[in-house]
């Protein structure tokens, strides 16, 4: 996969499809890598006519780590507590920016899932622009009033992380069996075949705390969301255990027009029964978009 420099970091990126065709920017959440976003997924949208890039962020997969950051409290963060953040999630909104200007992108369809939807709508917001629609995943406003994750599933995710790779596996299954969707089936093979490439990819947890530390950082930033004029489309899950169903309802009624689509049992994950579903809403959001 290739690789450019931009925003004074490496970049590693993937692209599908034709790059004459309206391209769409895929951001990932925390922790996570490009391959995240599963190739027949990409494929599926390069298929309805739309150059999909996929990309590691900051601190995550083959892009540029933070090692000499250290690892931050999160749970001293989480009280409150003063703890510095070496990079802001504006900071890896520049970043793909960046990527878009090094692949001579103008202009350009924004999704971001989780973190990356957060990512997405900084974007949409500081460089308006740059974008021809906003599609938000099972994402949030850090509005601190909205349901909050049950502390069973804070103790999960924040849990260390073995370094030995079968216990990291089964560590990670464990947690997302408390992510997953409750209306669909729980797909073990399949996650167990991305989480064993994630692992022989980039093994880094580091980068997932300092991530989730710049969301943390980020605060609510309600003026600045509802000030947002893209297009957008919001997708989100009605059992999503650790970023509510109701911060998705909050964007949609910040950003005006904003279209609300609500998909019954899933969960903090995307389950492949319902990729035709999300993709098919991506493409036409796309296509009104540009109408």
């Amino acid at each position: 996969m290739p690789d450019v420099t931009a925003n004074g970091i490496q970049i590693e990126y993937d692209t599908f499809g034709d790059d004459s065709s309206p391209a769409l920017l895929l951001i990932i959440g925390a922790g996570g890598q490009m391959i995240y976003w599963e190739f027949e997924f990409c494929e599926s949208l390069a298929k309805k006519g739309l150059f999909v890039i996929r990309f590691d962020n900051r601190d995550a997969g083959l892009s540029t780590k933070f090692d000499e950051a250290g690892i931050p409290d999160m749970m001293a963060a989480m009280e409150g507590k003063p703890v510095a953040a070496v990079y802001s999630l504006d900071d890896m909104a520049a970043d793909a920016v960046g990527l878009l200007d090094a692949l001579g992108i103008q202009k350009a369809h924004i999704c971001g899932a989780s973190m990356g939807g957060m990512i997405a709508q900084i974007i949409s917001y500081r460089y308006p622009e740059r974008v021809l629609s906003l599609t938000s995943i099972m994402s949030s406003t850090g509005n601190p009033e909205l349901p909050q994750m049950k502390p069973e599933v804070l103790a999960a995710v924040f849990k260390p992380v073995p370094a030995e790779r079968e216990a990291y596996i089964e560590h990670n299954v464990n947690l997302w069996r408390m992510l997953w969707s409750p209306g669909f089936p729980f797909d073990e093979k399949r996650l167990r075949r991305v989480l064993a490439e994630g692992y022989d990819r980039s093994y880094y947890p580091p980068g997932m705390i300092r991530q989730s530390l710049a969301v943390l950082k980020n605060g609510y930033r309600k003026s600045l969301i509802a000030s947002i004029k893209a297009p957008t489309l919001i997708i989100h899950g009605d059992e999503d255990p650790l970023m509510s169903v109701e911060g998705g309802k909050e964007i949609s009624q910040l950003i005006p027009n904003a279209k609300l689509l609500i998909i019954n049992g899933m969960g903090h994950d995307m389950p492949k029964e319902a990729w035709s579903q999300i993709t098919d809403a991506i493409y036409d959001h796309a296509v009104q978009a540009n109408v």
